[in-house]
């Protein structure tokens, strides 16, 4: 019989309801030695936590994380709060003890970030950061391909990350439901929203980002704080583009905006090798393209690899064969893969350190934006 592993959430945003679905799930799909346990639920709104820990099967509300993470009957915490919080929550987590699974990106800042890293290390808690798009089963097919070789050397490497949600004027910023438009709780824009996934599975596929230089905007430039009702500047950066030289010696191109009318969603990738080339889509996700040039050229082209048969990742956990999965199962993987790590004592990728890397890219693409210049990577 499977060990139980008490969870504590701080949060109950979007974050919080995938998480706390990928914990229900798990169980009934992975055979691990670890079964999560909704023990707790924490928000500062005692009348929403409650309505949520009712609707997800929690078993008990704090309204203040620090009572929380000091309970004795809590295992893990999981931080599903805005990045500003991160650190300080998850420094308290490691000195209580507590694993930590904590929302993507990291911190705000690498500085903010190395303290993380060193608060779980010293303490020995296992830690994840939840990059979940790794745990795409194209994506990891994507990643099987590239370390097996049939690529050959990598020559380029190209990402798209693309939305439309906040191109209102009206649209305020800040509050529970809008802090990630502001700097103050969201650290950037969608450097930090979204070219954060784009670049931790960049690194994860193709290596790590030694320099880069960038340009942002920041298109509406003042905009009504929900929390004070005034308006003030804009400093979080509403599009980011970037060009970079990985250290494998590879190109890097990455484009990320939300002001890309017509598009929701759109994380794309392509990655050119001297012997084939694979690219990906979000918005198919469970389809994964490659061209492989050694084939006859008489059949040579781009071939729909559907990502569905058990011999491919994850799949023999779900359903048969041509029946495909979504988004949300990429929550249910890494929640596996964590549990799994527990089990071997083997940590499950990203870890805080991992996730370290992306956020020193991060930090040099808002410096290169801000000077105008190619920035190092830290490789400190």
């Amino acid at each position: 019989m499977a060990q139980p592993l008490n969870i504590g959430m701080i949060g109950y945003g979007f974050m919080g309801r995938t998480h706390s679905n990928a914990y229900r799930k798990v169980g009934h799909f992975f055979d691990l030695e670890y079964q999560p346990v909704l023990k707790a639920v924490c928000a500062r709104s005692e009348d929403k936590v409650q309505a949520f820990a009712d609707n997800w099967g929690y078993e008990s509300i704090e309204t203040d994380w620090r009572t929380l993470v000091a309970r004795d009957d809590i295992d893990a915490v999981d931080i599903c709060v805005p990045n500003n919080l991160h650190h300080e929550i998850a420094i308290a987590c490691a000195q209580a003890g507590k694993m930590v699974l904590c929302e993507k990106p990291l911190s705000m800042n690498a500085a903010e970030g190395e303290e993380m890293c060193q608060a779980v290390e010293e303490a020995g808690v296992a830690n994840t950061v939840w990059y979940n798009y790794r745990r795409v089963p194209a994506v990891t097919l994507a990643k099987n391909l590239i370390d097996e070789g049939r690529l050959g050397r990598i020559f380029h490497y190209r990402a798209q990350f693309l939305q439309d949600w906040t191109i209102s004027s009206d649209l305020p910023q800040g509050g529970e439901a809008l802090w990630r438009l502001d700097a103050a709780a969201a650290g950037s824009g969608v450097t930090g929203d979204l070219l954060a996934h784009c670049i931790d599975t960049a690194i994860w596929l193709n290596g790590g980002i030694d320099s880069v230089t960038a340009m942002t905007e920041t298109f509406i430039k003042e905009r009504v704080h929900q929390e004070t009702g005034e308006v003030t500047p804009v400093h979080i950066d509403d599009a980011c583009t970037f060009m970079g030289r990985f250290s494998n010696g590879s190109l890097a191109l990455f484009e990320s905006t939300r002001y890309a009318r017509g598009h929701k969603a759109l994380y794309t990738l392509e990655i050119n090798g001297e012997h084939a080339s694979i690219r990906w889509d979000l918005h198919d996700l469970h389809r994964l393209e490659y061209f492989d040039h050694r084939d006859d050229s008489l059949v040579r082209g781009w071939r729909n690899i559907h990502v569905t048969d058990t011999d491919m990742p994850y799949m023999d956990k779900w359903w048969v064969p041509g029946l495909q999965i979504g988004y949300e199962h990429t929550f249910v993987h890494q929640v596996a893969d964590f549990l799994e790590g527990l089990a071997s004592g083997e940590a499950a990728s990203p870890t805080f350190r991992d996730a370290l890397e992306t956020q020193k890219v991060c930090d040099a693409v808002l410096a290169s934006a801000d000077s105008g210049s190619w920035v190092d990577v830290s490789q400190d």
